[in-house]
C-alpha cells in the first residue's frame, strides 16, 4: 500500500474524532504525512488512556475490508496514467486483432504468449487472430517481437508502443520483450495493449511491483470489462470512465452497502486531489513518482489535461455529483487559457 493509501485510510478510521486535528497536522507537515498519522495515533491512545472509563466511548478498529476496498478503487483509478505523469483518455480496439508474433525461439514463447492474448480476448471480447508470416503486412494490426537479453533496458524488459490518429481508437500496436523475460512480461504487456497504460501499485499485473505475473487477476479482469464495457465510449476521460470501472470492482465486493459508500467517498477524495493537481498545488498519484518515470513535462501537460478533464466532469455531472456549468465553464477557461486544444474546443461549443 502506497503512504497516500496508508494515510487516507486512517483518516478515515478516526475521522469523526477529529479530522480538524489531522488535516491540520497533514497540511503543515507535507511529505511526512505518514508519520504524522503515527503521531496522532499515539495522540488518540493516550487520549483514551486518561479518559473516564465509564465515559469513553470505544476505539475505533479499523476495517480491513475498507482498506482493500479503497486500495483496489485507487488501482483502477492509477491505471488511468501514463508514467510519464499525464492522465490519459480511454483508448481502445474497435476491430479485431490480427497479430504476428517474430523473434527469437518462438516455438519456446508462442503459448505463453498466446495464453496472455486470450486472457484479455475473454474479458474484452475483442478477436484475437493469428496470421502467419506470409500474410499481408498490412493487414497485421499487432506486431509482437521476442528480443535478444541484451536488447532493451534492465529496468524495461518489455515494452508495447500503442498507435493512434487520435486518442480514441486503436489502429495498431507493438510488442518487444526480452526473450529471459517473456514469461513476467506477456499478461502485463496483454493488458497495454488492450489500451490500458497505468502501472497502478495494486494488485494487477500491470504493476511495476506484481504479486502474479503469469495470469490475469480479479482487478485485471475488472479493469478489461469496464474498458470494453458499452457503458465506455472511446475518448472518454478520467472522470468518464471512473464510475465504469468503479462498477465493476463494486461487483466483486462482498457488501456492496459498504463498497458503495467507499466507493463515494474516493469520488470526492479524488475530485479535490485532482483539483489540487490541476491548480498547481497538489501531485500526481505516489506510484508514478515511485517509478522513477515522471517527467516534468509530463506532469505539466498533465495539469493542464486535467483542468479539461474537470471541466467536463462538472459539465456532465460524472463523479463529482450534480452537473455544475459554472464550475465547467471555470475549468475549461483555465485548461484553455494555459493552451488546451481540447478544452478550447469545448468552450467555444458552450457558447
Amino acid at each position: 500500500m502506497s503512504d497516500e493509501v496508508a494515510v487516507l485510510t486512517f483518516r478515515r478510521v478516526i475521522s469523526d474524532l477529529f479530522s480538524a486535528t489531522l488535516s491540520a497536522i497533514s497540511r503543515s507537515i507535507g511529505s511526512t504525512a505518514v508519520s504524522a498519522a503515527f503521531l496522532v495515533t499515539a495522540l488518540f491512545v493516550a487520549a483514551l488512556c486518561a479518559a473516564d472509563p465509564a465515559n469513553a466511548a470505544p476505539p475505533l478498529a479499523a476495517d480491513p475490508h475498507a482498506q482493500a476496498d479503497e486500495a483496489g478503487l485507487a488501482t483502477l483509478w492509477e491505471a488511468l496514467w501514463h508514467q510519464s505523469g499525464t492522465p490519459t483518455r480511454l483508448v481502445r480496439w474497435e476491430q479485431p486483432v490480427r497479430w504476428r508474433l517474430s523473434g527469437r525461439k518462438l516455438p519456446a514463447h508462442r503459448d505463453v504468449v498466446l495464453r496472455a492474448l486470450n486472457a484479455v480476448s475473454q474479458e474484452t471480447g475483442v478477436a484475437m487472430i493469428e496470421v502467419g508470416s506470409d500474410a499481408v503486412p498490412e493487414t497485421v494490426n499487432l506486431r509482437i517481437e521476442i528480443v535478444p537479453d541484451t536488447a532493451l533496458e534492465d529496468r524495461q524488459p518489455c515494452v508495447t508502443t500503442l498507435d493512434f490518429r487520435s486518442e480514441t481508437q486503436i489502429d495498431g500496436a507493438s510488442v518487444q520483450m526480452r526473450e529471459r523475460d517473456v514469461s513476467r512480461c506477456a499478461h502485463h504487456e496483454a493488458m497495454h495493449v488492450m489500451g490500458v497504460r497505468g502501472h497502478p501499485a495494486g494488485k494487477t499485473v500491470l504493476s511495476y511491483f506484481p504479486v502474479r505475473v503469469d495470469a490475469l487477476m480479479p482487478l485485471d479482469r475488472a479493469l478489461l470489462r469496464a474498458w470494453y464495457s458499452p457503458r465506455m465510449q472511446a475518448g472518454m476521460t478520467p472522470f468518464e470512465a471512473l464510475p465504469v470501472l468503479a462498477q465493476e470492482w463494486l461487483a466483486l465486493q462482498p457488501d456492496p452497502v459498504a463498497a458503495a459508500m467507499v466507493r463515494d467517498r474516493f469520488f470526492t477524495d479524488t475530485v479535490e486531489a485532482m483539483r489540487a493537481y490541476a491548480e498547481g498545488n497538489g501531485d500526481i498519484p505516489a506510484i508514478i513518482r515511485r517509478s522513477g518515470k515522471a517527467t516534468p513535462e509530463g506532469v505539466r501537460v498533465g495539469r493542464g489535461e486535467m483542468g479539461y478533464f474537470l471541466g467536463v466532469a462538472y459539465l456532465e455531472g460524472v463523479t463529482v455529483g450534480m452537473p455544475d456549468r459554472d464550475k465547467a465553464r471555470q475549468w475549461l477557461e483555465r485548461s484553455a487559457s494555459i493552451g488546451n486544444p481540447t478544452a478550447q474546443a469545448r468552450l467555444a461549443g458552450m457558447r
